[in-house]
């Protein structure tokens, strides 16, 4: 298992066009990703899970992945987030 924590920094948060973008990529490989906010667990390639998420600007989330590509799953999914989803 791997996990980190980040800090949503786009405007929008995980809604719409960025959630798309954050399952496309957990999409992409094999582990088994979820994104934790506030205690509660959210499946990162679940567009539904992910939106109703709520996840806002500012709000701190925890992706943690388990399976062989787990740290690079993650870190995929840091990277976008940090990079504000290209906006």
């Amino acid at each position: 298992m791997y996990s980190e924590e980040v800090v949503l920094k786009n405007e929008t948060g995980l809604h719409a066009r960025p959630a798309s973008l954050f399952v496309k990529e957990a999409s992409k490989y094999s582990s088994d990703v979820k994104v934790i906010k506030e205690g509660k667990e959210y499946n990162a390639k679940s567009i539904m899970g992910i939106l109703s998420m709520g996840a806002a600007m500012g709000e701190k989330i925890k992706i943690e992945a388990i399976g062989e590509d787990a740290e690079e799953v993650v870190k995929s999914l840091v990277e976008l987030v940090n990079n504000k989803f290209g906006e």
